[in-house]
């Protein structure tokens, strides 16, 4: 089985960007001979920023949620959000959504979560990492990780692992399209010695190998075309 090692956003400024949402998520800094890691803990999921001089316009495919305990908590993410570098983004939310929208300093959006929202109780601060893709590629992750589908509902689906902690949602059709190469995607790691066989499940699955990156990384596409890199363990 292969595990999910971090969600990948590529970067103009990956050390400074990785300080800003190290800072806001309050983790360390890993870094690594072409990107910054910032590892996940107790079912947090890891966020990696890479280098990339491309641009992309338009809406992105995956963006964070970060959950609140209560009002003067969301309020204090949003401050702290702010004064990093964010920005307030608008994304067409109705002034009655409780969530907050903001773009990090490359305009990657992310949400500050309303307090007392039953969907991510109990996922932890980085509660969900939201996606473009429809209910097939969902039922994909969930086969692909080993992670049960914890909401399957009018296309929208979502996986957590057994043990908690940060979701993985897909928010059904439309798709929104992108030229390749992407610029955020997910990173798997396979065991030592495993990943021609984990490759050849996953394609079973129906993903498509694409090509070979660097350091003997995989890069693949999901079922609607998302792209992810399988890492050797």
């Amino acid at each position: 089985m292969v595990t999910l090692q971090a969600a990948t956003f590529d970067a103009h400024d990956p050390s400074r960007l990785a300080r800003y949402w190290a800072q806001l998520l309050e983790r360390d800094v890993v870094d690594e001979v072409d990107a910054a890691l910032l590892p996940g803990e107790d079912g947090q999921l890891g966020v990696r920023f890479a280098p990339s001089p491309t641009v992309t316009t338009g809406p992105r495919r995956m963006h964070l949620h970060l959950t609140s305990a209560d009002p003067d908590d969301q309020r204090a993410t949003v401050a702290k959000a702010l004064s990093l570098g964010g920005a307030h983004l608008d994304v067409g939310q109705r002034p009655e959504e409780g969530h907050i929208v903001l773009a990090d300093p490359e305009g990657n959006a992310l949400c500050v979560i309303e307090p007392d929202n039953a969907y991510l109780a109990g996922c932890g601060f980085l509660g969900e990492l939201a996606c473009e893709g429809t209910r097939a590629v969902g039922v994909f992750w969930s086969e692909a990780l080993g992670w049960p589908l914890v909401w399957d509902q009018d296309e929208e689906t979502a996986i957590q692992s057994l043990g908690g902690g940060t979701k993985v949602a897909w928010g059904g059709p439309p798709v929104i399209t992108e030229t390749r190469p992407h610029r955020q995607r997910l990173d798997l790691l396979a065991a030592p010695g495993l990943q021609e066989r984990e490759i050849d499940r996953l394609v079973a699955l129906g993903a498509t190998r694409l090509e070979a990156g660097r350091d003997g990384v995989v890069v693949m596409a999901d079922p609607d075309g998302n792209e992810f890199w399988v890492r050797a363990g």
